[in-house]
């Protein structure tokens, strides 16, 4: 393999200081930064006094994008690709490319760094020596058969969810799990008004069905004993 060609780099999911001396490194030396959300990741750029170019490379693009990519790579540029917030790949674009580099003998390398489930697992105070993660549920087609499986998974359970529809997935695992299945609320992670929440689910219902709900919401649930 030839040098490291592209670059994943985990940006911060919140405050903008929880970046590592290698990711600004990385971020400053590469040819172009590949950006799900290109004004979303300006903030973080100017703030760390980045100038390399960026382009976008989001969910609605990656699928026609990532042959030409290929191509530049294997051309000599060097790239890094972030996300929005996070690490590339994990419920973010980013698997296409890395297949696909990988399969072009192109090296690749994973920078580590935040992950929004890291944390809130640990906070959940829920076993984490072996657990599961989700991501994102099915909003409609295959949602009922995933949680059918879920509901003997005796694992820790990870899930990300927007917060317009936390109160509504709450209902719908406490008809799966039990309405006495311990879980864990967290949101705004590492922002000025993070908070988590630990409770049974129905006691997670009736606090969440009295609040103003914003930011990303990761939401840890208990194994079945």
């Amino acid at each position: 393999m030839s040098e490291t060609a592209l670059y994943l780099v985990p940006t911060p999911i919140g405050n903008l200081d929880d970046i590592t001396l290698r990711a600004i490194q990385v971020l400053k030396s590469v040819d172009v930064i590949l950006a799900e959300d290109t004004r979303t990741s300006g903030v973080l750029l100017k703030h760390l006094q980045i100038t390399q170019k960026t382009e976008s490379y989001h969910a609605h693009n990656e699928h026609y994008k990532v042959q030409k990519l290929v191509e530049r790579l294997q051309n000599g540029e060097q790239m890094a690709l972030i996300s929005d917030a996070g690490t590339p790949a994990i419920s973010d674009p980013g698997f296409l490319l890395v297949r696909a580099c990988l399969e072009a003998n192109i090296s690749v390398e994973c920078l580590p760094g935040a992950t929004a489930f890291v944390p809130a697992l640990i906070k959940s105070g829920l076993p984490s020596e072996r657990f599961v993660f989700e991501g994102f549920l099915p909003h409609k087609k295959g949602r009922k058969t995933r949680l059918d499986n879920l509901a003997e998974e005796t694992r820790t359970m990870i899930f990300y969810e927007s917060p317009h529809r936390l109160v509504k997935t709450l209902v719908q695992f406490k008809d799966f799990f039990g309405e006495q299945r311990l879980a864990s609320v967290s949101r705004e992670l590492t922002k000025l008004h993070e908070e988590t929440q630990n409770g049974t689910l129905s006691e997670l219902i009736v606090y969440f069905s009295n609040q103003k709900i914003k930011g990303e919401i990761v939401l840890i649930v208990a194994g079945k004993k």
